[in-house]
């Protein structure tokens, strides 16, 4: 039984080494990004997905919204956590229009700032948890994976 105990607790204690994985999607993102044209970034290589602008685009406002909902979970007891159209979001007027470099720089600052937060957090934190209005229960551990998977899925 004190095993099975151990073992429980070890499970839920954050993997740290996930924060800076976290964070380092930020220079990925740029790397990836570093040289790319106007007409490369706007071209839609099959139609019906997204241009890498719009990816860009859509990862920066993603982890906007994934932070809020990582400091309210923090910060709050059980916070209500709100889903969106991301298909939505992406046809918006003035998405074009968006400097895509500019944004990969802000997805990485964004990154480093949320980064501070997290590593400052005691490893408690990570165990909290927010609901989701169409996943249901979600723990700040379990967000931050999400968007460590969200980038590298792109």
């Amino acid at each position: 039984m004190i095993l099975k105990t151990i073992k429980a607790n070890q499970r839920k204690i954050m993997n740290r080494k996930r924060i800076e994985i976290f964070v380092r999607g930020g220079q990925q993102l740029i790397d990836a990004y570093r040289g790319l044209t106007r007409d490369q970034l706007l071209a839609v290589p099959i139609p019906g997905t997204w241009s890498l602008q719009q990816i860009a685009v859509h990862v920066l406002e993603s982890d906007l919204i994934g932070a809020d909902r990582m400091k309210r979970i923090a910060a709050m007891d059980r916070p209500l956590l709100i889903g969106y159209d991301e298909t939505a979001f992406s046809l918006l007027p003035g998405v074009n229009d968006i400097d895509a470099h500019k944004a990969c720089e802000m997805f990485a600052s964004h990154r480093e700032m949320l980064g501070n937060t997290l590593r400052k957090l005691p490893d408690d934190s990570f165990q909290r948890f927010g609901i989701h209005n169409e996943i249901g229960k979600v723990t700040l551990a379990e967000m931050i994976e999400k968007y460590i998977s969200h980038l590298d899925g792109h």
